[in-house]
This record gives structure tokens, C-alpha cells and sequence, in this order.
């Protein structure tokens, strides 16, 4: 790295510590040039990840939408705020980890609700009946009934 003091083309790690939760790691630099200490920090370039709607509009991926809807299917269900965390966290690495600049929305919602089908099934059912636009009791049927189906097959 340039030094920041004379403009030496190159400097020297003096040493490295981990800050910031685990995402940046901090280091001291020294020029052979001037011998100028300076600090750098380091960072992972966070990419931004397009969510494409149902409508075909585009935007950011926002893991405060993902929240709102958890917390509210959640309601009133005897899970922890750490576990919404974590399903949050979930997804988002999920999201993320796809590599992809591009997500549809729908790929988003059946990530949520199969994480969410995991760690309480009446919240699943909540979130499925918005997400997948329950019309009438039929559609509630349609989708206990094979969750039903397995817990007695699991008795």
C-alpha cells in the first residue's frame, strides 16, 4: 500500500488485529521510505443484491422487509428475539451467499418460510398465507395437510 506521509509505492504490515465484530481486521503499516507508522482497516466490499418483484421492479435487498414480516407471523408465538435473529441472519447469508447481483422475490419468501416451517409451523402458516395470498379456508387446508400427513407419520 502507497504510504499516506511521502507517497512510497509500498509499506509493511507491523501488525494486524481483528475489530469490528470479525468484519474488519485493522493494521499498522510502517513505510520503508519515511518510516512513517499509519493504520489501514479492511473490509469486506459489501455487494448490493437486487431483488427482482413480482411487478419486474427492482431493489435493494433489505433485511429490515425480511424482519418485519417474521416479527409479525411470529406474533404472539413463544419464539425468542434471538431466534428471529438468526432465521433473519439465515436468510440473509442464504441470500447473500448465492453470489448472484440478482434474487427474485419469491425465492426469498419459500427461503423464509422454509426456516420458518423448522422452528414453529403456526408462524410458517401465518407467513405463507401473506406470502402465498390465501384466498379462503381451502388454501389453510392445502397447506396443514401435508404437514399433518407427516406428524402422524412421524407418531
Amino acid at each position: 500500500m502507497k504510504c499516506p506521509y511521502c507517497k512510497h509505492p509500498d509499506s509493511r504490515v507491523v501488525d494486524s488485529r481483528v475489530s469490528g465484530e470479525g468484519f474488519t481486521i485493522r493494521r499498522r503499516r510502517e513505510c520503508p521510505n519515511c518510516q512513517v507508522r499509519f493504520t489501514t482497516y479492511e473490509q469486506v466490499a459489501e455487494t448490493t443484491v437486487m431483488v427482482v418483484k413480482k411487478d419486474k421492479s427492482r431493489e435493494p435487498f433489505d433485511r429490515g422487509k425480511i424482519r418485519a414480516g417474521i416479527v409479525t407471523a411470529c406474533f404472539k408465538r413463544p419464539i425468542s428475539p434471538e431466534q428471529i435473529d438468526s432465521l433473519i441472519a439465515d436468510v440473509e447469508a442464504d441470500v447473500l451467499g448465492q453470489g448472484d447481483a440478482e434474487i427474485a422475490s419469491p425465492a426469498i419468501g419459500e427461503l423464509v418460510m422454509e426456516k420458518l416451517k423448522t422452528l414453529d409451523q403456526v408462524a410458517y402458516v401465518r407467513f405463507a398465507s401473506v406470502y402465498r395470498e390465501f384466498q379462503d379456508v381451502s388454501d389453510f387446508d392445502a397447506e396443514i395437510r401435508p404437514m399433518l400427513s407427516a406428524q402422524q407419520a412421524a407418531e
